[in-house]
């Protein structure tokens, strides 16, 4: 019986390492974001459009072509001058997946899904500072990724969400 424990034990201790899994940091940047083109900001009027959204995220590989993982986007906007100019900064936190459906030597293509909470922290000209919260998403149907090196590339994304309409970015395997 000792034998057959210490065997077992020995197999899942060779079968650890080999399923051990990749992860990776990323950092883009998206233009016209899910803030711009829907009402994310409590009915606000003379809301200007966002400069755009940076997304920070860890993506960990669970299978041969599917990565999960958290990433922070954050976005801002004004309010149009005058004595009410006013401010509102764009919070969002997203459960990412993405599945490469395409690769070889040079590009990967791989569609993109995100689901998440948006807090948007509302700063009046004259009036006490609030948040708001609203649902959030990503979807980004076609994807690519182009390695630099074993541990990095860049990559682009064209979808609609709150990282942006379109996206570009680096990621980093760690």
């Amino acid at each position: 019986m000792k034998k057959i424990l210490l065997s077992i034990a020995a197999v899942a201790a060779m079968a650890i390492p080999a399923q051990a899994q990749k992860a990776e940091f990323q950092i883009n940047y998206g233009g016209y974001t899910q803030m711009d083109a829907t009402d994310m900001h409590d009915g606000w009027h003379g809301v200007n459009n966002a400069w755009g959204a940076v997304t920070a995220g860890v993506n960990f590989k669970v299978a041969p072509k599917f990565w999960i993982g958290p990433s922070y986007t954050f976005s801002s906007a004004t309010t149009k001058g005058g004595p009410d100019h006013s401010n509102i900064a764009y919070h969002v936190i997203m459960l990412n997946a993405r599945y490469e459906y395409y690769r070889n030597s040079i590009v990967k293509l791989y569609g993109h899904v995100g689901l998440g909470a948006d807090i948007s922290y509302m700063q009046p000209k004259h009036g006490d500072n609030y948040s708001k919260g609203y649902f959030a998403f990503q979807v980004s149907p076609l994807g690519a990724q182009v390695d630099l090196s074993r541990s990095a590339a860049i990559f682009g994304e064209i979808g609609f969400g709150a990282q942006g309409l379109a996206q570009v970015g680096f990621r980093f395997g760690f």
